[in-house]
């Protein structure tokens, strides 16, 4: 695939149209006019509501950050607009519409020297809003940020898919009695059946937010301050985000309005910039990790990562990232010698990515970055990093921009989650933030996250195929396969190939608990060897969360579907529409088949296909269905 960072002006238009006098209302409307969005001042203080096709999403709410919520006047309204194509680097998608709606409102207080702006965005996929700090024309005003009073109001009988935590368990709980704070994005299904999601972008040098219920009002959600942000005017906070849909899917297909509230690309050269599938090398020895090129390049994949202990015990202050020192409580005999693995993976065609712990990369930093470069690595994943706080959220998005100077990618894990910021720098490829197969979830839990964590963006699921009981033997002996030993990821082999095109990430972890000498090359694999990390289009095909999902994604001229259920049996239709009318195609499609003659239990079969087609995905219970489907081209085309 050919990445590109070309910005297309297809329409610009950007007016000021300022609106001055006594003000007292706001309104505002998305490009489709579908969502609007009202802003009223009430008694000094700023009042906000929401519609989506007329349907109240956000009942009167209140705005406000630090000491500006009272005795407020709207000085001056500004309006805008922008209706702009840009392409990413890579995506889920290689075209990006950035197409708003805005106005700009200049807000004074009583007794306050300082004004404060509030941006306001509609677009078609949702609203969007950030405070700005206006700088005095006198200079700068040191600010003491330690909390706002932004809420959203929701219908009753609103319901959240909650977890307190960014690799935590979800549960569908009401707008009441929540067991602490609720990570974000948030997705909420209210009354009517709409689907909301709240979120936040560009969120780089402030402190996290999170959710929570109000004590005062009900059915309110509240934003959670980590802890106090210190900073000069002029300063603007991250966006607060309400995307708005009619099915749960569309907020998925909608979430590049994240990467939109956030700045152009600021890497000049991006070739260096390559996504691909990932192995972890765990033996951490010369003759393990050559064992792992081999297989990487057998089974078609583009980097191998070496795993924490390649320096010593990741968490003592004595570990030290410049030196190779094996941990010997992961290898006794200490024999790596990493720079002769690099030279032979390079040899190969293979990349090389290093896991380092964050305290290494916190006192180490300046000194590793062009020692890797000089070794050939290509990549770092964070570790155990601090999230929530100001100071480690604005040091975290510094060192990725450091990496970028030495033409280093990152894949950040732990708590992180993403606001966009691979927008403006690509080369943080993707981010854990999530459940993933290191924690065995459930095939319930794995259906929830297209529809909730990935409307952030990639998330590094780590990918597993071998370490896993086989749902058809577990059922025949009477085993829960939900309550499977902890050894065993709780779903099939068809279930784990679908991940691989439902899950994003353009670094993709395969294979994440197995090792070379478990691959017993099933025809299946196949799938795993041609499937790619990045997209040019991408369709949510179906689905609810907790029930199941079906994602298509196209990749040059073929398409990859992907479908899961949750822990209960299903029959599901895939539906073709999306194919080019008037063409055919073969669908190479993968099923869990308890017949078949191998470990994973995978069959394999052929169709020709339309866009008139729907193939039956026929799923055990935690099953899936995967699906490759490539234009047939007519031998006088070929000629």
């Amino acid at each position: 695939m050919k990445f590109r960072i070309i910005t297309f002006v297809f329409l610009l238009f950007l007016w000021v149209v300022p609106v001055i006098g006594q003000i007292n209302e706001v309104f505002l409307s998305s490009p489709d006019n579908n969502l609007k969005g009202e802003l009223k001042l009430i008694d000094g203080a700023l009042i906000w509501s929401a519609t989506y096709k007329s349907e109240k999403i956000i009942l009167p709410s209140v705005m406000g950050i630090g000491g500006y919520t009272r005795n407020l006047t709207i000085k001056e309204v500004n309006e805008s607009a922008k209706d702009t194509i840009w392409y990413p680097v890579y995506g889920e998608r290689n075209k990006i519409h950035d197409h708003y709606t805005c106005k700009t409102i200049r807000i004074a207080q009583d007794n306050n020297r300082n004004e404060l702006l509030l941006e306001l965005r509609a677009y078609n996929e949702g609203l969007a809003f950030r405070y700005i700090f206006a700088e005095h024309p006198d200079g700068g005003t040191y600010l003491h940020i330690t909390g706002e009073a932004t809420e959203f109001t929701l219908p009753e009988g609103t319901m959240a898919w909650f977890t307190g935590r960014a690799q935590g368990i979800y549960q569908l709980l009401p707008l009441k009695d929540w067991p602490g704070e609720s990570e974000r994005p948030l997705t909420l299904q209210l009354s009517d059946k709409l689907y909301v999601c709240l979120a936040e972008a560009e969120m780089i040098d402030y402190s996290r937010m999170k959710y929570a219920l109000s004590n005062q009002k009900s059915n309110t959600i509240i934003c959670k301050q980590y802890d106090a942000v210190d900073e000069i005017t002029p300063f603007a906070t991250p966006w607060r985000v309400v995307m708005a849909a009619e099915k749960p899917g569309k907020l998925l297909e909608n979430n590049d309005i994240l990467l939109n509230l956030n700045s152009p690309c600021k890497i000049e050269n991006t070739w260096w910039i390559r996504p691909g599938k990932v192995m972890r090398e765990t033996t951490l020895s010369t003759k393990g990790a050559k064992e792992l090129v081999d297989f990487a390049v057998k089974r078609k994949l583009q980097y191998i990562h070496f795993d924490a202990g390649w320096y010593g015990y990741e968490h003592s202050k004595e570990s030290d990232a410049t030196t190779v020192n094996v941990d010997p409580r992961r290898n006794p005999k200490g024999d790596l010698d990493l720079h002769e693995v690099v030279h032979y993976a390079k040899r190969k065609g293979l990349g090389v990515i290093l896991y380092v712990n964050q305290r290494a990369l916190y006192s180490q930093l300046d000194e590793i970055l062009p020692l890797y470069k000089s070794w050939g690595i290509d990549g770092i994943k964070f570790g155990f990093v601090q999230v929530g706080s100001c100071r480690w959220t604005t040091w975290m998005h510094d060192a990725v921009k450091k990496c970028a100077e030495y033409g280093l990618m990152v894949d950040i894990h732990d708590e992180y989650r993403p606001t966009g910021f691979s927008r403006t720098y690509p080369n943080l490829m993707t981010q854990e933030g999530i459940r993933g197969n290191e924690e065995m979830p459930d095939a319930t839990h794995n259906t929830i996250l297209p529809f909730t964590r990935f409307i952030a963006g990639a998330g590094d699921y780590t990918i597993c195929y071998y370490r896993q009981k086989s749902i058809m033997d577990a059922e025949q002996s009477g085993l829960n396969v939900t309550t499977a030993p902890s050894k065993y990821i709780k779903t099939t082999s068809a279930h784990q190939l679908a991940l691989s095109v439902i899950c994003y990430s353009p670094l993709q972890y395969m294979y994440w608990y197995d090792k070379p000498s478990d691959c017993k090359d099933e025809p299946e694999l196949e799938f795993f060897d041609a499937v790619p990390t990045v997209w040019e289009d991408t369709k949510v095909l179906g689905g609810y969360p907790g029930e199941f999902v079906s994602v298509a994604r196209r990749s040059g001229d073929s398409w990859f579907v992907g479908t899961i259920t949750n822990n209960q049996k299903r029959i599901q239709d895939v539906i073709l529409s999306f194919l080019e009318e008037g063409k055919d195609y073969m669908a190479d499609v993968y099923d869990d088949d308890p017949g078949v003659k191998t470990r994973t239990k995978v069959s394999i079969k052929r169709i020709k296909v339309n866009n008139k087609s729907v193939i039956k995905a026929n799923m055990f219970s935690s099953g899936g269905q995967a699906i490759r489907i490539k234009e047939i081209i007519p031998l006088s085309e070929k000629r």
